[in-house]
């Protein structure tokens, strides 16, 4: 039996997944967590693969890191981190990617060059904030490296090469994936000066490097890349997650460029497009309900269900620390509705109900942003930490008017990772393709009507407040 190692190395924690790579499955596994913040010395990280590794990366014959996307890690010459790394949901380098944007010919071409509207999670605004604030650290800067590239290099053995993959790379704003090329101009003008770019793998499966022990490796890739291969998603699926961040992700055999900037065009990790609609806000936005009601996350699911749809008039506009799916990094939380006989089920159904439209925005933005190019959602699939909530089981049909298929709970990016290092193994010309146990469909009665008032909040909030104050006449509609 050949065993190939997984590793899903997130903003929260490391988890390592020994898999069996004809069956798929699970037959060990690690974990270690990450330090707090959005702002992160990057050898904790290190640290923590090797903890969640330990006795399992000896007995593999080839690994693969999927790694939570965007992160900058900025190193210098000699490959030592000049500052801690800015993570996805830093939001200080908002006004650096609309500089970006302006400066590469507005939103639209800006997606049509790289795929994506430069937003404050992409790389690329990362390191024209360093460039802006901490020049003196931006030019000590010879690379920068995504997450999963530095956990990567660390597992290879000592003199390997960097390389990445194109899924993950189509997340840095200086990679074009429709034409499968660096853009290190881009690099240079975010930075102020030009580095040397981490090459793209040849091919998905490749064999990038070794392990000191002698075990495969493979090139790697995001994390929302990577559950999509653990899913076995094919062109057209959707799979709508609900992590510390909220993502609906589909597969595509197009690229795509919103020049919206709803929809980023990723690449995948099998050599077709991942179009992603990310929220900031999703886990967190439970855990917000529970801490307010002074409840556990199992309690706040029983109090939600007890409150008929639409939580009798109240309103969640979940943007607690900023937003992205649409573009609020500024913003935060907004609740709407709250009378003298407003209930403590009330407010865990408003939460619930929040996230859910919420993630009815992101797949939204999908379904406009990819019909034209001739791939329709089809599929959709819940996964997640979040997918565990049965309030949310519940709510999200209703909220999507759409059934969703459930996936037995799993770390499906570490079992992502495994797949693409069994892949590497194999040098077939398809990832394997591991069968998703326990899937069970949910259903529901369609709600819209809860749509309705959260996208009605949604916009009376986007012009509410100026620069110069309240506008009166939404002051009188508020």
């Amino acid at each position: 039996m050949a065993l190939v190692l997984g590793i899903d190395s997130s903003t929260q924690s490391t988890k390592a997944l020994l898999v069996d790579a004809d069956s798929g499955e699970v037959v060990a596994q690690g974990r270690a967590p990450h330090p707090d913040g959005t702002s992160v010395d990057p050898r904790a990280w290190l640290a923590a693969v090797d903890q969640a590794t330990e006795g399992l990366l000896e007995r593999a014959e080839a690994v693969a890191v999927g790694g939570q996307q965007h992160g900058m890690v900025a190193l210098d010459e000699h490959d030592v981190p000049v500052r801690e790394a800015l993570l996805w949901n830093d939001t200080r380098s908002a006004a650096a990617a609309e500089e970006l944007n302006q400066e590469l010919g507005g939103p639209a071409e800006a997606a049509r060059l790289t795929g994506s509207v430069l937003v404050a999670s992409i790389t690329a605004a990362k390191a024209r904030w360093m460039a802006t604030h901490e020049p003196e650290n931006a030019r000590r800067t010879a690379r920068i490296v995504l997450p999963h590239d530095y956990v990567g290099h660390h597992l290879a053995a000592p003199g390997s090469a960097w390389t990445t993959d194109r899924g993950d790379a189509s997340g840095t704003g200086w990679y074009s994936p429709a034409e499968n090329r660096l853009l290190p101009q881009v690099a240079a003008l975010a930075l102020g000066h030009e580095i040397e770019l981490t090459p793209i793998a040849e091919q998905p499966q490749q064999v990038v490097a070794h392990t000191t022990g002698g075990a495969a490796m493979a090139a790697g890739t995001g994390d929302n890349m990577a559950a999509a291969l653990g899913l076995a998603m094919l062109p057209g699926d959707v799979s709508v997650s609900i992590g510390t961040s909220g993502v609906a992700a589909m597969v595509s055999e197009v690229p795509t460029a919103d020049a919206t900037g709803a929809v980023n065009g990723f690449a995948d990790a099998t050599g077709r497009f991942l179009p992603l609609a990310c929220t900031l806000n999703a886990a967190r936005i439970m855990d917000l309900g529970a801490r307010m009601l002074g409840i556990s996350h199992a309690e706040l699911d029983q109090l939600a269900l007890q409150a008929p749809p639409g939580a009798n008039g109240v309103v969640l506009l979940p943007y607690l620390d900023g937003e992205r799916t649409p573009n609020r990094p500024e913003a935060t939380g907004v609740v709407r509705g709250i009378r003298s006989s407003t209930g403590r089920e009330d407010i865990a159904r408003a939460c619930i109900e929040g996230l859910a439209c919420s993630l009815a925005d992101a797949v939204a933005a999908l379904r406009a942003a990819t019909g034209s190019l001739g791939t329709e959602p089809g599929r959709i699939l819940l996964i997640g930490g979040g997918a565990r909530s049965e309030a949310a089981r519940r709510v999200l049909p209703a909220v999507l008017g759409h059934d969703l298929l459930c996936p037995q709970p799993a770390e499906y990016v570490a079992l992502g990772a495994a797949a693409q290092a069994a892949w590497a193994l194999s040098g077939a010309t398809e990832p394997p393709r591991w069968p998703a146990a326990g899937t069970v469909t949910l259903q529901a009665e369609p709600t819209p009507q809860v749509l309705e008032r959260y996208r009605e909040l949604r916009d009376l909030t986007a012009q509410w407040c100026r620069p110069s104050g309240v506008d009166p006449v939404v002051r009188a509609q508020w």
